[in-house]
């Protein structure tokens, strides 16, 4: 055993000492001292996102340890994998990263608007915590990573080219999004691989115009390998950075570049968008990530709490993930809020406490109405059976209580109006007519005001 190695296990005994066992073991446990010379510890660390939490929860406590051990002159680096052929080399207490990458690519590539400095490869701007190994599958998500998983795995396979993400806020698009960049680059680490938001990339070509570099921007974008674009419903109304987008578009496409892109609603329901980039947005496939259902919520509650070395009772996961239904963001929430009293309060996280922080998060008491809620209710306002809101009546007192049943099914449920239109063998279109029609009567007709008050007041109560 090498002297490094001896001195390491001395101090992993000191912190096991001073540590509860199972936050010891997440953290510590698969750290591996690699060097020391010139005063300088190595530990190479599973993650980034490793390196940053030890660093911001247990810095003092290995201090003072690694102090103990190897001196009051001791410095600390860690290592960490990002890719297959490249390792990321962090001093401690937050120096910035400084990637050793494999040999750069042999041609000069053209402007990039990420750095201020030009390099011949480029920084994918991928989250390292962002895996497919930490992502949780569920029914309600496993088609879009089944897919995510296939090109990643094989992006030569041009089948799924263009992917189109969509979903509410915080179902995972960004995370499924980057894991599929992580892996292509982890398979080729020359891979030409960029992921960004929309908003950033609106940025980057108004920059351009202004410094009168569309051409450099342009360039670049067309040369990548794999573009992944985040929240593209950000494009609505900007007509010109849509048209920019569509000329990138179509090189990637005609040159089997693949595109990944989200949005927070499919291509069919985008507004402010031109129909032609719509098209092109429909070439491939378009998967939706649903609300996290109750086993895709316990499993995201199990590993962040893994993750973070927390002790979470069953019946205490079982009240989140019965509670917080909305999205996977805000369950990692309650987890970050659950250990943050804990810690404060230096107590065990009981149901008591979980059932607090959640009163505190979430709307628990707030009645959850759903489609069949707003069909019995239409239809007893109406005093008419509510099978014949699903029918093919033409009558106008049903057809008004139907497009009044599509209304409120748009503003008061998560339902797409594809959804609305298949629950009453209908088609997109009509539920948006349907709306359109409710909304000039609403602004003209103060009778019909009051009324639809009184259903909404009846759907909340």
């Amino acid at each position: 055993m090498s002297n490094v190695t001896e001195q390491w296990n001395r101090c992993l005994q000191i912190l096991r000492d001073n540590l509860p066992l199972e936050q010891y073991k997440s953290w510590f446990e698969p750290i591996v001292a690699v060097d020391y010379e010139g005063n300088k510890l190595t530990l190479r660390v599973p993650s980034q996102y490793f390196c940053e939490q030890i660093e911001e929860r247990y810095l003092y406590l290995l201090s003072v340890t690694l102090k103990r051990v190897f001196g009051d002159d001791v410095k600390l680096a860690y290592k960490c994998k990002v890719a297959k052929d490249a390792e990321v080399l962090m001093d401690g207490a937050g120096e910035s990263p400084r990637l050793k990458a494999g040999p750069q690519l042999a041609m000069q590539a053209p402007s990039n608007p990420f750095a201020t400095v030009q390099y011949d490869d480029i920084d994918p701007q991928l989250n390292p915590r962002y895996t497919f190994d930490n992502y949780c599958t569920s029914t309600s998500n496993r088609l879009a990573v089944s897919i995510a998983q296939a090109i990643a795995s094989n992006p030569r396979c041009l089948t799924y080219n263009p992917m189109f993400i969509f979903g509410t806020t915080g179902v995972g698009k960004t995370h499924l999004m980057q894991a599929i960049g992580i892996k292509i680059k982890e398979d080729n680490p020359h891979a030409r691989v960029v992921y960004l938001t929309a908003r950033v990339f609106e940025s980057q070509y108004t920059a351009a115009v202004r410094n009168n570099k569309v051409n450099d921007f342009i360039a670049f974008y067309q040369s990548l390998d794999v573009l992944l674009l985040d929240d593209i419903q950000e494009f609505a109304g900007k007509t010109a950075t849509q048209n920019t987008f569509f000329h990138i578009f179509n090189h990637l496409h005609q040159n089997q570049r693949l595109l990944i892109m989200s949005s927070d609603c499919r291509p069919a329901e985008m507004d402010g968008m031109i129909p032609r980039l719509i098209s092109r947005f429909k070439w491939g496939v378009t998967a939706e990530l649903e609300k996290p259902d109750y086993d895709l919520r316990r499993k995201v509650l199990g590993m962040r709490a893994a993750q973070d070395g927390l002790n979470i009772a069953p019946e205490v996961m079982d009240y989140i993930a019965e509670h917080v239904t909305e999205s996977v963001r805000e369950l990692e929430g309650i987890v970050v809020s659950l250990m943050a009293h804990a810690t404060m309060l230096n107590q065990d996280i009981s149901l008591q406490l979980a059932q607090s922080v959640v009163a505190n998060s979430v709307k628990i008491t707030q009645r959850q109405i759903n489609f069949e809620m707003i069909a019995e209710t239409v239809a007893e306002h109406y005093d008419i059976d509510v099978d014949q809101l699903y029918g093919k009546s033409r009558k106008r007192e049903i057809s008004d209580a139907r497009q009044l049943l599509m209304y409120f099914a748009k503003n008061e449920t998560n339902l797409s109006s594809t959804n609305i239109g298949t629950r009453l063998a209908r088609t997109h279109a009509t539920v948006l007519h349907a709306c359109k029609q409710i909304e000039q009567r609403l602004s003209i007709d103060k009778a019909f005001q009051r009324e639809v008050a009184t259903l909404t007041q009846a759907l909340h109560n």
